[in-house]
């Protein structure tokens, strides 16, 4: 059994499940409710009960004391009949509020020779609502600070995923690869950037990744999936040798498990034993899409590959307005 839900004044719809909270109901589908804890104690996610009744099965509702009757908090409600909310949605990145917050890390992952897997953990009442392609901000003393794409998708967010390549000479990845230990407190501020899925489009997708360019690229098809995106989407991966493929059996899953979704590894400097696209990866894109006009393009990885596509994709028909990229919020200086 399922229940319609409907959010004023934006006038959105969608179901929700016998038993399913009304926020994990929400972002299952894409839509962009406000939360901060999800375990009923900030009050981040508070709305309005205007018709139908909510049931709170796990009794997390400290945050509802006081509040008025209709008050309904959707990180813990569950439909019992059909609803209407009135809720302010977040509709894009700018609506989202940017926090400081202490942060505990979980594990560490060596994934290859100079990639390593992070996840955080923020405090036990707190979660970080973000958008699919977004980056945190490391506070470091001094006021320095140092950006890392979120390579997790919004609905799975218990822990917050990075993936950090270890640059030669550079003092906070070297201190991450060779010092920075499991339950170590980092301070972090997010979410940034405007780098995020427009879910409201209907073009096919190109998504195009230089090395841990990956990670927020990997962060939108998994939301895309989540929220049944059925759009084409390809993904094309550069690197300079296999080794450098740092997950190279996730995107192959992800092509056999969705028929919309293609993935194309491309290699600058192929091994050997390499049969597979060689060269720079914006020249195999448009070898097998000349004309550009017709796709959403998502580029992430390092500023010359990014400025590489963005001319090479302007002269095959691709507007500015459909071409988004994270390197430029990677090049402000620090």
């Amino acid at each position: 059994m399922s229940f319609k839900v409907q959010t004023h004044p934006a006038g959105h719809q969608f179901q929700a499940e016998a038993g399913e909270s009304l926020l994990a109901a929400a972002l299952r589908q894409g839509m962009g409710l406000p939360y901060g804890c999800r375990n009923g104690q900030c009050g981040s996610c508070l709305a309005t009960l205007v018709s139908g009744q909510v049931s709170y099965p796990s009794g997390n509702t400290q945050a509802l004391e006081g509040r008025e009757a209709n008050a309904c908090l959707v990180c813990q409600a569950v439909a019992e009949t059909d609803l209407v909310l009135r809720v302010t949605e977040v509709l894009s990145a700018a609506e989202l509020e940017i926090r400081t917050l202490p942060c505990r890390v979980v594990d560490k992952e060596i994934l290859n020779h100079d990639v390593v897997r992070l996840r955080l953990k923020l405090p036990e009442n707190q979660r970080l609502p973000f958008l699919a392609g977004q980056y945190l901000d490391f506070l470091l003393e001094g006021g320095q600070r140092r950006a890392f794409s979120i390579a997790n998708a919004p609905h799975d967010d218990e822990f917050i995923e990075l993936h950090v390549r270890h640059v030669p000479g550079g003092q906070f990845t070297s201190f991450i690869f060779d010092a920075l230990e499991e339950k170590a407190i980092l301070r972090i501020q997010a979410p940034l950037g405007t780098f995020t899925l427009r879910e409201d489009s209907d073009r096919p997708i190109i998504l195009m990744g230089g090395g841990t360019g990956f990670a927020p690229i990997k962060g939108m098809i998994e939301h895309a999936f989540h929220v049944g995106i059925t759009r084409p989407m390809h993904l094309y991966w550069g690197a300079r040798t296999q080794r450098d493929l740092y997950l190279p059996d996730l995107p192959r899953h992800w092509a056999r498990d969705h028929a919309n979704f293609h993935y194309t590894p491309v290699l600058s400097e192929p091994d050997s034993d390499w049969t597979g696209r060689t060269g720079f990866v914006h020249e195999a894109v448009l070898a097998d899409h000349p004309y550009m006009g017709r796709y959403d393009v998502y580029m992430s990885g390092p500023p010359i590959m990014v400025e590489s596509g963005r001319q090479a994709f302007s002269a095959a028909g691709l507007s500015r307005e459909h071409m988004f990229s994270d390197a430029f919020e990677y090049a402000k200086p620090l």
